[in-house]
């Protein structure tokens, strides 16, 4: 315990505790306080960006969690995986980008096979029209065919019953 505070190492980060107000305040929580000029420091933060490019998310995501929020670390690893969020980001927009067009023309494909498979039932509907009247008319021509049957039979039956 130091001065109403409590400190603590834990690998090479020293966590410090403070009593205030009742509470206890961990510097995890608190601002990290520097000598540095803000344009050194944006320099420093610049170079460890930099330093970062080519290391993993893991490697990245570790020495992220290993520094203090607000460290020249901290910071450029978090603009590390910012950067590279965004850029999954663009890529995902762009591949989603190219999706929806493709999408797009097949619905338009789609759109123009329903069409005409619309036109093609319009017309089977109409020669089934056509069909069904020319069975009436057939209907019709066999009626008349079977009652001039019926007539000449009777005809010929009554000229036969005539003769005798």
């Amino acid at each position: 315990m130091v001065g109403g505070g409590f400190w603590a190492t834990f690998g090479v980060v020293l966590l410090v505790s403070q009593r205030v107000g009742g509470g206890l305040l961990h510097s995890r929580n608190m601002a990290v306080i520097t000598d540095e000029t803000p344009a050194v420091g944006a320099d420093k933060v610049h170079a460890l960006v930099q330093l970062l490019r080519s290391r993993s998310y893991e490697e990245i995501r570790q020495r992220m969690y290993d520094n203090p929020p607000g460290s020249p670390w901290w910071s450029a690893c978090k603009i590390e995986l910012d950067i590279r969020n965004g850029e999954q980001i663009a890529a995902a927009l762009s591949a989603t980008s190219h999706v929806l067009e493709k999408l797009r023309g097949s619905t338009q494909h789609f759109e123009q096979l329903a069409e005409t498979l619309h036109e093609s039932t319009k017309e089977v509907i109409e020669m089934l029209a056509g069909t069904k009247e020319a069975g009436r008319r057939l209907e019709i021509a066999v009626y008349v065919t079977i009652g001039i049957t019926l007539v000449q039979l009777f005809n010929l039956i009554f000229e036969v019953f005539r003769k005798r």
